[in-house]
């Protein structure tokens, strides 16, 4: 499963470098020189959108992997020059672009409490106390407060659960569920 660790945005300069927004717990692990990312081009770009000019006769398209070359720190944000973006066409053409890793070289958190998002998607999310299945897990929004389990309802819906011991006492991986006890009409919401 490939996990999106950056999104591509503006050029910065005229050397084919661009901003990147990162979008993981270990920016220091996964933003390093000759990092070999995945990328996926917006949906909105992926059928009308027309190669770009590089440079007179040339074409440029996204490529399915991009190699990290450089980068430095700006405010929270990587400036990054990847192999083969030379100028700031080619980097414009990359704008939106995300950045993917596979799930399998990604380690395991050292704390038995703590999960990777990947990990949870698809869980079965079961009531306690009655065991009566209420969904399956969507995916997890990170929210300012705290995070957030996306549920997916048996009887059709979402609805939004705060990812925090007094609502999750238990998340058991090996047996495919996440223990929730919610307060009433919480999922009414």
């Amino acid at each position: 499963m490939l996990l999106v660790v950056g999104h591509i945005g503006k050029p910065h300069g005229i050397q084919g470098e661009v901003l990147v927004t990162v979008r993981t717990d270990e920016p220091e692990e996964r933003f390093v020189a000759g990092q070999v990312f995945t990328t996926e081009v917006p949906r909105d770009r992926r059928v009308s959108a027309s190669p770009v000019r590089a440079a007179p006769g040339a074409v440029y398209q996204v490529p399915q992997r991009l190699t990290l070359e450089s980068l430095r720190w700006h405010q929270g944000r990587v400036i990054a020059r990847f192999a083969g973006v030379s100028d700031r066409n080619v980097a414009e053409a990359l704008r939106g672009v995300l950045l993917q890793v596979d799930s399998a070289t990604v380690a395991a958190p050292d704390d038995p409490d703590e999960f990777r998002d990947h990990q949870l998607v698809g869980l079965r999310v079961v009531a306690a106390g009655t065991d009566a299945e209420l969904g399956t897990v969507a995916r997890i929004d990170h929210a300012p407060a705290s995070d957030l389990i996306v549920l997916d309802k048996a009887g059709g819906g979402t609805a939004l659960i705060p990812f925090v011991r007094q609502m999750v006492p238990s998340v058991d991986l090996a047996g495919g569920r996440v223990l929730v006890d919610l307060p009433e009409g919480l999922l009414d919401l």
